[in-house]
């Protein structure tokens, strides 16, 4: 049976991890490695300047076994997979995400970030992400139903060294969905503007307000126009930050000694 390691960055008490757990758990051998409480938006932090602590949880009865950690993603992902888990998974599923992770979202998602961790550890993974997960009343099944579908191409298939899968689902009934696209990252961007605020005490703070740039001019086969045209969008995405197209030119223009640096 095929071993599954599910996580997120929305914490082990959100109605998407709970979902997805239950679904999978149908269906193959499930862990759950994830965060006490919600980590979005942490990036791959790791914790390094204070101890973690791990809970086991109950999250049903065909669970193999579930912990909480006072941690972030990655470190969910990390410590599961190196001291805490005596099993080694076929695969890594973080989500459901409570809203998408598009196109620059990937650089901040803890979600994302999870699956990387994964991906470092030499485990397939996947990152699955929900366009309307915001909303309280939003329905999570469809997207568990079509990651039960999906584990098993992957396993099957394999993916590249150092790449993940990014999943972002739109919030739309299965019935609306328009198909499934292999896509590129979007841009993305948001307006960076910040409240200033006073709280009761005469102090002054500031709150992350900023609102999503409305780009009309995204690339066709981009995650964003995937998700305007109600399409699964599917993304490869590897960890190896290297830009290989301007190597060669960086070389001819780099290399070369400065002051009394010289190349022999």
């Amino acid at each position: 049976m095929i071993k599954v390691l599910v996580s997120n960055d929305d914490g082990i008490h959100a109605t998407g991890i709970k979902t997805l757990v239950e679904r999978l758990s149908l269906q193959y051998e499930v862990y759950v490695m994830a965060p006490d409480r919600e980590r979005s938006a942490t990036g791959h932090a790791l914790t390094l300047h204070k101890p973690l602590r791990v809970d086991e949880m109950d999250m049903g009865s065909k669970v193999k076994a579930a912990y909480s950690v006072t941690g972030t993603p990655s470190d969910c992902i990390k410590i599961g997979l190196n001291a805490v888990l005596d099993i080694r998974p076929d695969i890594i599923v973080s989500g459901i995400n409570h809203g998408p992770n598009l196109g620059s979202d990937v650089v901040y998602s803890g979600t994302v970030s999870a699956a990387l961790e994964g991906a470092i550890n030499g485990v397939p993974s996947l990152a699955v992400s929900l366009l309307n997960g915001y909303d309280k009343s939003a329905d999570f099944r469809h997207g568990a139903d079509f990651v039960s579908e999906f584990i098993p191409r992957v396993v099957q298939a394999g993916l590249p060294p150092k790449t993940i899968l990014n999943i972002n689902i739109p919030a739309v009934p299965i019935t609306d969905m328009t198909g499934i696209k292999v896509t590129t990252l979007g841009v993305r961007m948001y307006t960076d503007t910040y409240d200033k605020r006073v709280d009761p005490r005469k102090n002054v703070y500031y709150w992350l307000a900023g609102e999503i740039i409305d780009d009309s001019d995204e690339a066709p086969d981009s995650d964003v126009v995937a998700m305007r045209n109600n399409m699964i969008s599917i993304t490869p995405v590897t960890f190896d930050m290297t830009n290989w197209n301007v190597i060669n030119t960086h070389k001819e223009l780099f290399e070369r000694g400065i002051g009394p640096i010289n190349n022999h």
